[in-house]
């Protein structure tokens, strides 16, 4: 597959987007860019710095302050996600942040300014992104666009394993209901609400393992360079 193309993968929350993503970005030799560490990143640094993200001058100032990059991890070979060189891919991961998460990324400047750093990640092509708006928003002209979706008691109790290795306090009722908060908020909010674009292709991995998503994806990736 010497053709390099933009894989986008957009879908609701815990649907194992991220999973796939990496699945198919290490099987091409692709770089992965997960741009909801990006967004989960942004809300860390607002809570820890108290920002008040109702009011545009303080993002606005608060934006100026932060710096991301994705650096490779030399023991696992994946990417981490770094806020002003300080690797915070595991703090990002908290409940807290993920309380508060859709509520900042639904801010116009947040996303306009995370927007246009996963564009430049993009400009050399041979990118597998996910997040919300990645094939609607941010590359429009992908080759190749999945908008993955599952039952709503699947992802939750997907959800639900994920959190509890990390906190054993967690309960199955505050998981589906930050669920079910984010998938409200993701797909009402007026800038880049979560849709499935036009040309996307529906994966829904409800009954599938890992390995057959992956198989399934990969046979369009396939198609898509066999067209390019």
């Amino acid at each position: 597959m010497s053709k390099k193309i933009i894989i986008t993968i957009d879908g609701w929350s815990s649907c194992g987007k991220s999973t796939l993503a990496k699945q198919l970005a290490k099987k091409l030799g692709y770089v992965y860019v997960d741009s909801g560490a990006m967004y989960r990143a942004i809300t860390l640094y607002f809570l820890r710095n108290h920002v008040d993200w109702t009011d545009k001058k303080e993002v606005n100032a608060a934006l100026k302050e932060i710096h991301l990059d994705f650096r490779p991890n030399e023991q696992t070979s994946a990417s981490e996600m770094y806020l002003n060189d300080e690797n915070v891919e595991y703090v990002i991961r908290d409940l807290v942040i993920a309380e508060k998460v859709s509520d900042i990324a639904a801010i116009k400047e947040v996303r306009t300014f995370a927007v246009a750093q996963q564009q430049k990640m993009g400009t050399k092509k041979g990118v597998v992104m996910d997040g919300r708006d990645i094939g609607t928003v941010v590359f429009p002209k992908a080759e190749l666009k999945i908008f993955m979706t599952a039952d709503n008691a699947v992802r939750v109790e997907r959800r639900f394993k994920e959190m509890y290795e990390k906190n054993p306090n967690v309960t199955i009722e505050e998981v589906k209901s930050n669920l079910e908060m984010r998938d409200y908020i993701d797909s009402h909010r007026e800038v880049s609400p979560l849709k499935k674009a036009d040309d996307a292709l529906v994966l829904d991995n409800t009954n599938l393992t890992p390995a057959e998503q992956l198989n399934k994806a990969l046979s369009w990736v396939k198609e898509k360079i066999k067209t390019k």
